[in-house]
């Protein structure tokens, strides 16, 4: 699905709890579009889950197969769960504020499985890697978020939906949508506040 929407790729990692295809896009891609990314991962282990259980009868991979297909469910980054949770999260919210919940979702549930396990090295050797994955998003997540003003400020997306916002916070600007703003005169355009903050000559 990544090849046939022309995003690229940039490695694939093999985990025990599956694979993890790393994509090197633009942040402003369109939602529905990534949607259908992720569900891929779910969708195919699914199948694969299904295919082994009526044609293959080998219980042990049936049941090792459903058991990652519901890791990979968990809302913990960068596992399918959590970014499709953070897609539907970015329906609702803004960029920004979506990107924290995940990651505080994400710690969360790391230490609520490490209470509620029977402390199994291999399991708690993967919750450490994801843990160690998270603690990665947090350092980058003001990061992200330039990159993600920057793309809006270097490239022309074609978004249809407008959003109002009554200031001009920037950390309320979302995906999917153009922006205009309120300066406590007239609505500006998201272009023009977005010059701003990256000409140097003033800052919002």
């Amino acid at each position: 699905m990544g090849i046939l929407f022309k995003w690229n790729i940039e490695k694939v990692i093999l985990l025990p709890f599956g694979a993890l295809t790393i994509f090197n896009g633009d942040l402003n891609r369109s939602i529905f579009e990534e949607f259908l990314i992720v569900i891929m991962g779910p969708i195919f282990q699914i199948i694969f889950t299904l295919f082994v259980y009526y044609f293959w009868n080998l219980d042990e991979v049936f049941y090792y197969s459903l058991s990652i297909l519901c890791f990979n469910l968990l809302p913990i980054y960068p596992l399918d769960g959590s970014k499709l949770l953070n897609l539907f999260l970015n329906k609702l919210i803004s960029f920004k504020r979506s990107h924290m919940i995940i990651i505080m979702i994400s710690v969360l549930t790391i230490f609520v499985l490490i209470l509620g396990s029977d402390f199994n090295l291999i399991f708690l050797l993967i919750l450490m890697f994801l843990f160690m994955r998270v603690i990665k998003e947090i350092k980058t997540h003001e990061s992200m978020f330039n990159r993600f003003l920057l793309e809006r400020y270097l490239k022309k997306y074609r978004f249809k939906k407008i959003k109002k916002i009554k200031s001009l916070n920037l950390n309320k600007m979302r995906r999917d949508y153009r922006h205009l703003f309120y300066d406590g005169f007239k609505y500006v355009s998201e272009g023009e506040i977005l010059k701003k903050r990256f000409d140097f000559k003033g800052k919002v």
